[in-house]
């Protein structure tokens, strides 16, 4: 008998609605990043694969950085990539909660990566659009990406409260 009432208790548990909670950013400083994400069980997760930016100038030779444009160009097209793929599921930049960004050091920079570009682009586009709702994010520089004269590559991973 014991048995029964305590199956029909998890039972009546398993049939009350869940409260989907919120996913919660904290913020420390004025970086305009997030210092952590919190993704609550039950969260459905879209992962976008590194993007490489479009050609910003098809006269200029390929495998050269001026064909592709410096870092800020670059980021920009990127992030506008990022930014339609995130639509087609119907997320948009303030969806992304994690975002890694690779930069090669910029040739015209002494090899240097050109973070204040990146910058650039990045407060344009995760600025006002995304209401504070800023991703973890983690930058490097690396040696060299798949494409000649690329110098950003950006992947993604954004959230969404699962439908109910």
């Amino acid at each position: 008998m014991k048995r029964h009432t305590f199956t029909g208790c998890v039972l009546l548990l398993a049939a009350l609605p869940v409260q989907a909670q919120e996913i919660v950013r904290r913020q420390s400083g004025n970086f305009p990043i997030a210092s952590s994400v919190l993704v609550p069980a039950g969260t459905e997760f879209v992962f976008l694969s590194g993007t490489l930016a479009d050609v910003a100038k098809p006269d200029v030779p390929a495998g050269s950085v001026e064909r592709l444009g410096d870092t800020e160009t670059q980021a920009a097209s990127v992030l506008g990539k990022l930014e339609r793929e995130l639509a087609a599921s119907g997320l948009t930049l303030a969806d992304v909660v994690k975002m890694n960004v690779y930069l090669v050091g910029d040739p015209r920079k002494g090899g240097a990566m050109d973070f204040e570009g990146l910058m650039k682009a990045y407060t344009r586009s995760l600025g006002a659009a995304t209401q504070g709702k800023l991703p973890a994010r983690t930058t490097v520089q690396i040696v060299a990406l798949p494409v000649p004269g690329a110098l950003v590559e950006i992947e993604a991973v954004a959230a969404r409260r699962a439908a109910k």
